[in-house]
Parts: structure tokens; C-alpha cells; sequence
């Protein structure tokens, strides 16, 4: 089933196969008769396309990178959607899209669809929070300092609650990027000493507030901090890497990137919209297929775990993890469960 259009879908085109039918070779025929040496016909790659709903923080790597090499690799064709990992969950559970795949930050946007639409789902790479910086912003050379290691990273924090500062980030509520900046920020008030309501003046409110000043959307937060309209924003170290945007690099102990430190940041917490309470952990990417998978999800998903396409997850900057299965991974075909480790 295709995706269907709304305000934020797109159309997508419903899958097909070509099938190559081969004819029976009869005594006599021109194909009997063809010389010894003769170029055989090279057999046709399948055609068709795959759907792809993923976190917007994956839109460079899977549209610049992934779909080219994927449909030079297999023949079949990629069509994807990016936005915030709740919003693709809210849409996928109320029929409004309907992709082959979806990819989010984190596993706790795909078992509320298990298991109407999925069974199983993949982690396989893993990223970090870092504060991406405007490089004309007035508090640049301020920034610079930070990066380099010249001020110690504990003046960011006091930095980013001075009157003006202009901070971006995204929704708590529905992204886990969202999230992510907050736990950063309680790890952060802990860890450096900070005084008790620093995360509150950086946040200018509620910690779930989903009407501040500072929240965009996912897919547009790095255009408008490339655009002068910012200061600073959160992003993931992979974004930052991949659309060349200088950042702060943070410690491990509150960037949410080691699964050494897992522990550590189960402590921060935020309690979003319905009254869910969330808590900090490392950040990984997973995979699921949304309904029965098709040829070309399938072939997707294999290339996606590969070792070519995981190559591709490392140069973007992410930190590759052993493809592991979680939920029914029984359910998973045969092609998947070859790409997971033992």
C-alpha cells in the first residue's frame, strides 16, 4: 500500500516488479542456432520503489547518499519522507502514510506500532548531541573558544542564558532530538556544578513546553540556523558533520552518545504531552518494516545493514553498532536475519 498524501506526506508510487519471462528453447530455433561465444543477455535488475519514512536528521545521508548508491546497487528506486521520529509514529499509527520502512532515532517510536503495522525493528549506528553554532552569530569567536578547548565547556551554558541569545531546537513532545537537548542540558547542570534553574533560563520556560520561541521543526532547524536566524541549535554530530556546520563537541558523560555512560543519563528525564515520562539513553538509528514487506523494502533494509551500506552510516559520522534485532526478530526475512550478528 502506497503512501497516501496529506498536508505532510508526499505521494509515493505503489511498487512494482518486473517479472522477465523466458521463453523455451525449441530444436531449430535462432537461439539454438546462435554461435559458441555469443554474448549472452545480461539478466535485468527488479524495478520498483521503496518508501522510506525517516528522521529528518537522517535526510542528507539517505537522499544524497544511501538512494543513488542503493539504486546503482539493486535497480530498485527510493522514495523517501523525512520529518521528527513521533510525528512519521503519529502518521504511520493513523493510516495517513503508509511507507515500506521506517527509520527513527531510538526504538521507542517504533513498539507503539508493534504489532499492527510491525513486528521486529534493527539497531545499527549510533550518534551524539552537539551544540551547532552560526559561524557570523556575534558570540562566534565566543564559540570558537569553546571548540577549541581555549574556555572550558562549562561558559557554553552560561553563555546560552544570556538575554538575546537566540536558541534553536526542536519539540520534546514528538522528536527525540527535542529530548535529547534537555537531557543534555540536566546532565550538563550535574555535571558542571551549574546552579538549579539553568536549564529552565537556557530552555525560557517549561522543560515540554511545545510553544517556545526556540522550537522548530526537525527538517528546518539546520536551514535556519545556516540562514543568520540563529545562534546556536542542537543537532545530532552526524548532521553537523554532514552539512558542514561547526559545532561544540561535548563530553561523554552528556552528549548521550555511550553506552558506557547508559546509566548516567537514565537520571535525566522530562515528562512530555499525555504524561509520559521519558529518560535519557544512548542514541541509536533503527529500522522496521511497516506492513508485509515488499521486494524492494527488503532489498533496502539488507543493503541498509550491509557492510557498503553501514561504510556509508561511518563516513557520515556515525558510530556503527553490531546490526541486533529486537522485538520478533523470527519474524524478520530470511535476507535481514543474514545481516545481524551472532
Amino acid at each position: 500500500m502506497p503512501f497516501l498524501p496529506s498536508a505532510r506526506a508526499w505521494l509515493a508510487a505503489p511498487v512494482a516488479i518486473a517479472c522477465v519471462a523466458f521463453a523455451t528453447v525449441t530444436p531449430g530455433s535462432a537461439a539454438q542456432a546462435a554461435p559458441v561465444g555469443a554474448r549472452q543477455p545480461t539478466a535485468a535488475k527488479p524495478s520498483g520503489t521503496v518508501n522510506v519514512a525517516y528522521a529528518s536528521s537522517l535526510e542528507y545521508l539517505d537522499e544524497k547518499v544511501v538512494a543513488p548508491a542503493f539504486t546503482k546497487a539493486t535497480g530498485y528506486t527510493f522514495s523517501g519522507r523525512g520529518a521528527s521520529s513521533g510525528d512519521l509514529e503519529a502518521d504511520i499509527a493513523s493510516g495517513e502514510i503508509t511507507p515500506n520502512v521506517f527509520e527513527s532515532v531510538g526504538g521507542d517510536n517504533i513498539t507503539p506500532l508493534e504489532p499492527k503495522f510491525t513486528n521486529a525493528y534493527v539497531q545499527y549506528a549510533g550518534t551524539s548531541i552537539v551544540v551547532a553554532y552560526n559561524p557570523k552569530s556575534k558570540y562566534a569567536s565566543q564559540f570558537d573558544a569553546l571548540a577549541s578547548g581555549k574556555e572550558p565547556l562549562s561558559k557554553l551554558f552560561t553563555l546560552m542564558e544570556q538575554p538575546g541569545f537566540k536558541l534553536g531546537r526542536t519539540d520534546p513532545n514528538i522528536d527525540p532530538q527535542g529530548r535529547d537537548f534537555i537531557y543534555m542540558l540536566e546532565l550538563a547542570q550535574s555535571y558542571y556544578h551549574l546552579p538549579a534553574d539553568t536549564v529552565t533560563k537556557i530552555l525560557g520556560g517549561p522543560l515540554a513546553s511545545p510553544s517556545s520561541s526556540e522550537i522548530f521543526s526537525e527538517a528546518s532547524l539546520d536551514a535556519t540556523l545556516q540562514s543568520g536566524q540563529l545562534d546556536a541549535s542542537s543537532a545530532f554530530i552526524t548532521q553537523a558533520i554532514e552539512l558542514h556546520l561547526p559545532y561544540i563537541k561535548l563530553p561523554a558523560a552528556i552528549n548521550l552518545g555511550s553506552f558506557a555512560d547508559a546509566a548516567l543519563y537514565k537520571k535525566a528525564t522530562i515528562t512530555i504531552a499525555g504524561g509520559k515520562l521519558k529518560k535519557g539513553s544512548p542514541q541509536v538509528i533503527d529500522i522496521t518494516f511497516i506492513g508485509t514487506p515488499t521486494p524492494a523494502a527488503v532489498a533496502f533494509v539488507q543493503y541498509t545493514l550491509s557492510k557498503t551500506g553501514l561504510a556509508q552510516y561511518k563516513q557520515g559520522g556515525f558510530t556503527l553498532l553490531t546490526p541486533t534485532a529486537f522485538g520478533s526478530p523470527g519474524t524478520l526475512p530470511a535476507a535481514i536475519k543474514s545481516e545481524l550478528g551472532t
